[in-house]
């Protein structure tokens, strides 16, 4: 009895062994983002990670089987995330530069943001010409920063430049008085105006604008066999009309290109 018994557990572990064999651990991708940066990626008021850029990427990890972990970085140094492999991907309303091309692989485009200004109601600043001896706001490292530089004579007119490490606290300064100014992608502007704060008297948005720019997610150089598995993902998306009911849930129309 004993030998038989004992012949029925080495079944059972080989069996075990063979099944495991036949199911691989699913991949791991890790998506590194400013948690700050509503409605693109941030946290709620029960502190989840909420957003549409959160949500494009649990969908996308869910077509491409892969497991998404979601890592707060410091955005100034996010390419030096992604490069020593701390994170897989950049996907929070992150811009194409020429300047980012160089370290950084790119899908498509998915979406094009306008970058805008944004003052107090009772502001006398009309337009970017009106920024000339203010202090002015940004976020380290974002694409506003080309932005602006793309127009030397307006920045150099500035009396400060001033750079954030996320967009929300540069409202509570400009609200309090210690600034004239903010430079923005107008998506998080508007959703941090209407919806997080709810202060629409408070301030307002300029029609004068700077350069757009197209947001897209970021690999690492050498990934292009990820890139492509994520870019059919993305197409899918597109066609099958998922984007644009992701995109109708945070901004009320399909803004995916």
């Amino acid at each position: 009895m004993k030998r038989i018994g004992l012949l029925l557990l080495v079944f059972v572990l080989v069996g075990a062994l063979v099944a495991g064999c036949g199911a691989p651990a699913k991949k791991k991708i890790v998506i590194g983002l400013d948690d700050h940066f509503a409605p693109m990626g941030f946290r709620d008021d029960k502190n989840n990670l909420v957003g549409f850029d959160i949500d494009m990427a649990k969908e996308a990890g869910k077509r491409l089987n892969m497991d998404v972990e979601f890592k707060p970085i410091d955005w100034n140094s996010k390419e030096v995330e992604l490069n020593s492999k701390r994170i897989d991907m950049i996907w929070n309303g992150l811009s194409v530069t020429e300047k980012r091309k160089e370290n950084i692989l790119f899908s498509k485009p998915y979406m094009a943001g306008q970058h805008v200004i944004v003052v107090l109601a009772n502001s006398p600043i009309k337009s970017k010409a009106d920024l000339a001896g203010k202090i002015v706001a940004t976020q380290e490292g974002s694409s506003t920063v080309d932005a602006i530089l793309k127009e030397p004579q307006i920045a150099n007119s500035m009396k400060e430049l001033k750079k954030y490490p996320d967009n929300v606290v540069t409202f509570i300064d400009l609200k309090a008085g210690r600034l004239d100014a903010i430079v923005i992608d107008e998506i998080s502007a508007r959703y941090y105006i209407t919806k997080k704060s709810k202060e629409t008297d408070v301030y307002k948005i300029l029609n004068d604008k700077f350069p757009s720019s197209l947001m897209a997610v970021g690999l690492r150089k050498s990934d292009t066999e990820l890139q492509g598995q994520l870019q059919k993902v993305l197409d899918d998306m597109k066609k099958d009309g998922t984007s644009a009911k992701i995109s109708k849930e945070w901004f009320g129309e399909d803004l995916v290109l």
